[in-house]
């Protein structure tokens, strides 16, 4: 009878802690395409010349950026290119 109820409560904390991991994933992945999306729409729509600088280079550097840190990484990126420190 022990056994049944620790399983039960086993298999609860393990869907709890599953569910917290998806949402907070879910989180991250919403943010990361969030980056990728602003990344490219600033190149698409020339955003940059308007500043006289050349478009971000969209290579595995900044798009890994991007990927992690999301739209404050793509910021980021923006702000670094706009000052002269290429990444």
């Amino acid at each position: 009878m022990m056994e049944e109820i620790l399983a039960i409560l086993l298999a609860v904390a393990i869907a709890a802690t599953l569910y917290y991991l998806m949402k907070k994933a879910m989180t991250l992945v919403i943010n990361a395409v969030a980056g990728l999306i602003t990344l490219w729409a600033l190149n698409y729509f020339d955003v940059l010349s308007w500043f006289g600088a050349p478009d971000i280079q969209i290579n595995l550097v900044t798009i890994l950026i991007c990927a992690l840190a999301g739209l404050p990484g793509a910021l980021v990126l923006v702000l670094l290119h706009l000052v002269g420190i290429a990444i």
